[in-house]
């Protein structure tokens, strides 16, 4: 039986857009005739995957819609920030008359979007065209249990200082900044951000969702979604990283050079003695943060690598993302500073890397799961406050070294953290490893992520365009 065809919309942020490929990949592997959205600035991010699957893959290359807060020629969140999403999110929902005036011309349309959790207003798109539209999470189950009851219950939450929430497992407790970001940064009857408000309630409206998480790290967060989304097709199929044409191993901007170096490097280390310090692709810490954060690593006595995330011009002029004057001379040798670009993956899965200090972002929190090491979170935005929260407390895979954007660690707390993490034997670290072993488990042919996929694409398959919405699996 042949497969339909699907549509797939990325939404262009290096943490939402390479999971979603990496689930294409694993659509197209299977046979779906697939188009993917993507404005052209973006368009060399899909190059691996499109010469992996030349003939199953095509796109549908539209312009970036200008929008009146984005400089021109941006089109990817990388080069704005936070502050960025509600406009890039705006800007993107223009493109909804294109796509169905190209979908009506089309000799063999898609039978149903999928499409990312930020763009959640191309329901409108699937309902106009009568297919199905299926949410997909680069995030976490119970980020996105925690973020439907805030955005049904707005008023009610706004003002709370700690709110509980009673009805998911365990009874999660938060601080009121400590909720997710897009939430608390909503703006009450502003353009933009009634459009990302619309999407989250259309997102619990959609035919169904695919997480790329896994049931060993959230099963009773993904229970609890089946239970209030009223309908079994919520999917975990992750960790997709796993699953990507080179397991994630490649991905970025790889310069081969210095991937040498700092593997070469750590292949003179003793297993186990190495603490990986990155906090992703958007943040960027301040003076007084990069020197405590400095002073920490050479209290701690410990080997680690900082990846060290380049400022402009006048933010590095104000302290912004500089590393201390002569910290590297005094801990060369025992420490290895990247400034910009790191192979991340490659770095954390090495025999001699114990651990991870991290903001805990979606992302990273799955390949330091895949790699079996523990995390030492600083959770600062967005996510992050969730994400450490199933990390310490649920799963006892990491212990947090400092909280929020703005906090400043005591260096020697922090050199204490460091060196009892990495030199010590503890419970995370065996914890973390079993936690690996389940990731691994869940992705191969027998696992429970694999049967979800397997699930999904039968459903797939038997979409039809007019009854599709009425399907159940």
């Amino acid at each position: 039986m042949a497969k339909p065809h699907i549509l797939v919309f990325p939404y262009p942020a290096q943490g939402h857009l390479l999971p979603l490929l990496d689930f294409t990949h694993q659509l197209a592997l299977r046979a779906f005739p697939i188009t993917i959205i993507v404005t052209p600035k973006n368009l060399p991010t899909l190059h691996p995957l499109l010469s992996t699957h030349p003939t199953t893959i095509q796109t549908l290359l539209l312009p970036f819609p200008s929008h009146p807060t984005l400089p021109r020629g941006v089109e990817n969140v990388q080069d704005l920030g936070q502050l960025g999403n509600s406009p890039v999110v705006a800007a993107l929902s223009k493109l909804q008359d294109p796509i169905i005036q190209w979908f009506k011309s089309h000799p063999s349309p898609p039978v149903a979007i999928i499409s990312d959790f930020f763009l959640g207003w191309t329901l409108r798109i699937s309902r106009h065209l009568g297919i199905p539209r299926i949410a997909f999470y680069s995030s976490g189950a119970l980020l996105t249990s925690i973020t439907n009851i805030c955005w049904k219950n707005i008023e009610d939450i706004r003002d709370r200082r700690v709110v509980e929430f009673s009805d998911i497992p365990g009874a999660p407790l938060f601080k009121h900044e400590h909720l997710p970001a897009m939430f608390l940064k909503y703006k009450e009857s502003e353009p933009d951000w009634e459009i990302v408000k619309e999407g989250y309630l259309s997102n619990m409206a959609s035919w169904g969702c695919v997480f790329n998480s896994f049931h060993d790290l959230e099963g009773p967060y993904l229970d609890y979604l089946r239970k209030t989304l009223g309908h079994r097709r919520v999917f975990a199929v992750g960790p997709l990283s796993l699953l990507g044409p080179d397991n994630g191993a490649g991905r970025g901007n790889p310069n081969n050079e210095a991937n040498s170096d700092v593997l070469n490097w750590l292949n003179g280390c003793p297993d186990g003695s190495v603490l990986y310090v990155c906090f992703g692709s958007q943040k960027l810490l301040k003076r007084e943060q990069m020197e405590a954060l400095a002073s920490g690593l050479e209290r701690s006595e410990a080997r680690f690598i900082w990846v060290v995330k380049p400022g402009t011009t006048q933010q590095m002029e104000e302290g912004h993302g500089v590393v201390p004057d002569g910290f590297e001379d005094r801990v060369k040798g025992r420490g290895f500073v990247i400034k910009g670009w790191a192979p991340q993956v490659a770095i954390l899965s090495h025999r001699a890397v114990a651990g991870f200090l991290s903001h805990c972002g979606w992302n990273s929190v799955l390949e330091a799961i895949v790699a079996g090491v523990m995390i030492l979170g600083w959770p600062m935005d967005a996510d992050q406050f969730v994400n450490a929260k199933l990390l310490v407390e649920d799963k006892g895979v990491a212990v947090r070294v400092c909280e929020g954007a703005d906090s400043v660690p005591d260096p020697d707390n922090l050199g204490q953290v460091i060196r009892m993490s990495i030199g010590v034997d503890r419970p995370e670290k065996e914890r973390a490893k079993q936690l690996r072993r389940e990731a691994q488990k869940c992705v191969s042919s027998e696992g429970r992520s694999s049967k979800e996929f397997d699930d999904l694409v039968e459903s797939l398959t038997q979409l039809d365009v007019l009854e599709s919405s009425r399907l159940e699996i």
